[in-house]
C-alpha cells in the first residue's frame, strides 16, 4: 500500500503570523486583512504597527526580543507582524518552534529579498541573501568572490556606510552596491555608488545593500586555506595534512565535529566554513583565544564552540558528534573513552608524529579497522646559492567508522 499523505489541519489557529510590506494594509491580501481585523491583540515592532494602523490593539516587541507575551496570550486571537516573509529572518520560525501545528496559520508577502532581486533583474536562487542585523560583517567571507551577487539587510545608515568601508579595505572597494531604501512602499529609493565611493548622508531605514562583487577573489571553497591565512603560534595542521584531513572527516552541512586539541582551530573553522558546527577542545587558555579569533575573522563564530580543557574529561556534556578529529594528546585512555561514547557511523580521524601515538593508532586499527596512511610532505626552501628539498615530518593518520 502507499503510505499515507499526512497533511495539516488548521484547526482554528489562535495566532495569526502576517507579513506587512511598506506599503502598509493596502499591500495585504484579503485574508491578511481579516486576520488582523479579528486579533484583539497584535504584535511587532513599531513601524509594522503604524504601517497597519493597529492602534490601541498594538503591542510593540519588547527589547531584548523576546515571544514570551505572544505565548501568555495561548488560545486568544493573536496576531503577529512582521517584515515581508515572517520565515525569512522574521519571528516566523521562533514563534513556530514554540507551537503545535494547528495553533498558527501564516500570511506572507514578499521578502525584502524578492522585491531587491526583482528590481534589479537578478535571480534570486543564485543570489546570497543574509541578515546583517547584529552579525559581523565576516558572515559574508565565505560568500565573496569575484562576480557573486548578495543581498543584506542592513541595521541602519551607519552600518551600510561600515560594509562599504570593510569591502574597500578587504579588496573588494570595485563592488557595486545598491543601497535600496523602503523598498515596495512610497519613500522607495535605489542609488548605485561602488564601495569605494560609498559616502551617502542621508540613508533610512529600512535598508537593504545589494552587492555585485569586483576586485577580489575571496576564499577558495576547497579545503586546504594558506596557513597564514590562520594566526597561530606554530601549532597548526599544515595546509596539505589539513586539506587530507579534511578529506578523512567528510564535512557534510549541519553536522557537527569534535576537534580534540584545537591549537588554532583551523580543523573546525574549515569544517565550518563547509557548513558544520565544531566543538574544540583546547587545554591551553592562549590558544583558545587565537581559535576564537580566527574564528571571527573567517565569520564563523556562532558555528565553532570552543572548550579549555583536556580530553577525555572535557568530552562530558557535549553535543553530539557526527565526527571527531584528534589532533593532538592522543592516548589509548582517550581512544577507549571515544569507542564507549561515540555512536555507530560516526566518523574518527587521528592524527599521529611521534613514534609512541603512531604506535598506538596502529594497534587501534589493528582491532577495530578503518584506513591507515602515512602523509610525507616536502617543500624546496634555499640551499645555500641553490634550492632543495626539505621534508616535514611524516604524519600518520587513522581514519575509521565508529
Amino acid at each position: 500500500m502507499p503510505p499515507r499523505r499526512r497533511t495539516r489541519v488548521m484547526t482554528d489557529p489562535w495566532l495569526s503570523i502576517i507579513g506587512i510590506g511598506e506599503d502598509g494594509v493596502k499591500g495585504l491580501s484579503d485574508a491578511s486583512r481579516s486576520a488582523l481585523e479579528g486579533a484583539e491583540v497584535v504584535f511587532g515592532g513599531p513601524r509594522h504597527l503604524e504601517l497597519a494602523e493597529i492602534g490601541g490593539r498594538g503591542r510593540p516587541w519588547p527589547v531584548p526580543f523576546s515571544v514570551k507575551p505572544v505565548l501568555d496570550l495561548r488560545g486568544r486571537n493573536v496576531a503577529v507582524l512582521a517584515s515581508g516573509n515572517p520565515f525569512w529572518y522574521g519571528a516566523g520560525s521562533t514563534l513556530a518552534e514554540c507551537l503545535g501545528a494547528s495553533e498558527w496559520r501564516a500570511f506572507p508577502t514578499p521578502s525584502t529579498f524578492a522585491i531587491a532581486a526583482a528590481r534589479l533583474g537578478w535571480r534570486l536562487e543564485e543570489t546570497h541573501c543574509v541578515g546583517l542585523h547584529a552579525a559581523p560583517f565576516e558572515r559574508l567571507l565565505p560568500h565573496i568572490g569575484r562576480g557573486r551577487r548578495l543581498i543584506c539587510l542592513m541595521r541602519d545608515a551607519a552600518a551600510v556606510t561600515a560594509l562599504g568601508q570593510w569591502l574597500d579595505q578587504r579588496g573588494f572597494g570595485k563592488s557595486m552596491l545598491w543601497v535600496m531604501e523602503a523598498l515596495g512602499g512610497p519613500n522607495e529609493r535605489i542609488r548605485s555608488v561602488h564601495a569605494a565611493d560609498l559616502a551617502f548622508n542621508d540613508t533610512c531605514a529600512p535598508v537593504a545593500l545589494a552587492i555585485e562583487v569586483a576586485g577580489g577573489a575571496g576564499w577558495q571553497r576547497s579545503s586546504g586555506l594558506p596557513d597564514d591565512a590562520f594566526a597561530h603560534d606554530g601549532q597548526i595542521t599544515k595546509r596539505a595534512v589539513r586539506a587530507v584531513t579534511l578529506s578523512s572527516l567528510a564535512p557534510r552541512h549541519g553536522e557537527h565535529l569534535w576537534d580534540i586539541g584545537g591549537g588554532s582551530g583551523s580543523v573546525s573553522i574549515e569544517w565550518a566554513l563547509a557548513g558544520g558546527t565544531a566543538t574544540t577542545i583546547e587545554p591551553k587558555a592562549e590558544r583558545g583565544e587565537i581559535i576564537r579569533m580566527n574564528a571571527a575573522q573567517f565569520g564563523v563564530t556562532e558555528a565553532v564552540k570552543v572548550v579549555e580543557g583536556s580530553a577525555p574529561e572535557a568530552l562530558k556534556d557535549l553535543a553530539h558528534a557526527d565526527a571527531v578529529f584528534i589532533g593532538g594528546g592522543v592516548s589509548d585512555a582517550l581512544l577507549e573513552k571515544l569507542w564507549s561514547v561515540l555512536s555507530p557511523g560516526t566518523r574518527l580521524v587521528a592524527n599521529a608524529v611521534t613514534l609512541e601515538s603512531e604506535s598506538l593508532i596502529a594497534g587501534w586499527h589493528g582491532r577495530c579497522g578503518g584506513s591507515l596512511m602515512r602523509i610525507e610532505t616536502a617543500e624546496v626552501q634555499p640551499l645555500g646559492q641553490k634550492r632543495g628539498w626539505v621534508s616535514a615530518r611524516p604524519v600518520t593518520q587513522w581514519s575509521v567508522t565508529r
